[in-house]
């Protein structure tokens, strides 16, 4: 499904509040002014498959594009598959923040969190 110039209507992700607004701050610190943020998932990782986090200002073809308060995220149409369900969370403490997958066809993850298999 290619939804490069509309939101589509069933996210493949959600992001939680505290996401949101960790991805909000991320923006305007870095001055981003075009794309979003890209979710992703590669081959790689303890367990198979590892997630991938970044912005870009592009949006491909290929790309589904969901809005979450502002933020806009894109999940490429092969990744799509694999994060169907998940949701994106953020955690802050007193070593600093992270960004955490919750991604219900994982059948196995590894203990750093950021692999899994399906």
């Amino acid at each position: 499904m290619s939804t490069s110039d509309t939101t589509a209507p069933t996210p493949v992700i959600t992001l939680t509040e505290a996401a949101v607004k960790e991805v909000k701050r991320l923006i305007n610190v870095q001055g981003i002014e075009e794309g979003g943020l890209r979710l992703g998932v590669k081959g790689g990782g303890c367990s198979g498959l590892s997630y991938t986090i970044n912005f870009d200002d592009k949006i491909g073809p290929y790309d589904q594009v969901f809005e979450f308060d502002g933020v806009k995220v894109l999940v490429d149409a092969k990744s799509a598959i694999y994060l169907q369900g998940t949701q994106l969370d953020y955690h802050k403490d007193l070593m600093g923040g992270n960004f955490k997958f919750v991604n219900p066809n994982a059948n196995k993850t590894c203990g750093c969190g950021e692999s899994f298999s399906a």
